[in-house]
């Protein structure tokens, strides 16, 4: 148990809420004690000079004090604010989806240093490479990986037998794909291609330097983003407030 009075710490700001006429309550995920919540103290006001280094997407060194019920924010240096995802509405939504799928899943106080390492990977990639698509699919499947829920796409998820190439079907439900015989098991799973399943393979398989050479089509590409979407949505019991944003940009034509 932490017993510190102060600690330091890095963290990326996933999102603020206002408290009283001048703090905030501040949600950041950090390499060694995962997510904390801490008030940020008069932060504000035009004269606070913590403001611009805790806002949201922001990466940044920490001062905490132990407090009671919150710990307090003392100080706060900016390392990386990602100011190319505020210039950009498009980057900028798949920003907030990050950050809010990455909250929606973690716990308080659990430590998971891969997942602040892949997050801090993400928001950097975000800023420059044109298919953000294929990226927001690669952080879905590592942020499964590192949270426990890596989906099974080498066997059977029910009887085990390794997959034969032809049309099977992904389980939410179960964790993974079923194959032909087994898909009575889940009669509402839906069809994976064996593109779709190859593709879902590789992302697990490679970082993203590897990852970024895959050039999907439309239709495997929607596949895949409704797939892992579904598995999101029934992990989490809810859809995301950020994906209906996109849906809506999408539909605007704000986008590339």
């Amino acid at each position: 148990m932490r017993t510190e009075r102060v600690y330091k710490t890095e963290a990326i700001v996933l999102k603020r809420l206002d408290l009283g006429e001048a703090d905030k309550i501040v949600t950041a995920y950090t390499p060694y004690l995962g997510k904390i919540r801490a008030v940020a103290k008069g932060v504000r006001r035009p004269t606070s000079k913590m403001g611009g280094h805790l806002e949201p997407f922001t990466h940044s060194r920490l001062l905490v004090a132990t407090g009671r019920n919150l710990d307090i924010i003392t100080q706060a240096e900016t390392i990386h604010s990602f100011r190319e995802l505020r210039e950009n509405l498009w980057r900028l939504s798949h920003a907030c989806y990050l950050m809010e799928l990455l909250d929606g899943f973690t716990e308080e106080r659990l430590e998971n240093r891969p997942l602040f390492e892949l997050l801090l990977e993400v928001l950097g990639l975000l800023t420059t490479v044109k298919d953000l698509q294929l990226l927001m699919r690669y952080y879905e499947v590592k942020l499964l990986e590192h949270l426990g829920y890596r989906p099974q796409l080498r066997s059977c998820v029910s009887c085990g037998r390794a997959l034969e190439p032809r049309v099977n079907v992904f389980s939410p439900a179960l964790g993974g794909v079923l194959c032909v015989d087994c898909r009575h098991k889940d009669l509402s799973a839906p069809d994976l291609s064996l593109d779709g399943l190859k593709v879902l393979r590789f992302l697990q398989d490679n970082p993203y330097p590897g990852a970024s050479r895959l050039r999907l089509g439309p239709d495997v590409q929607a596949e895949i983003q409704t797939l892992l979407g579904g598995y999101l949505r029934y992990l989490l019991e809810r859809d995301l407030k950020s994906t209906e944003f996109l849906r809506t940009l999408r539909r605007q034509g704000v986008m590339p």
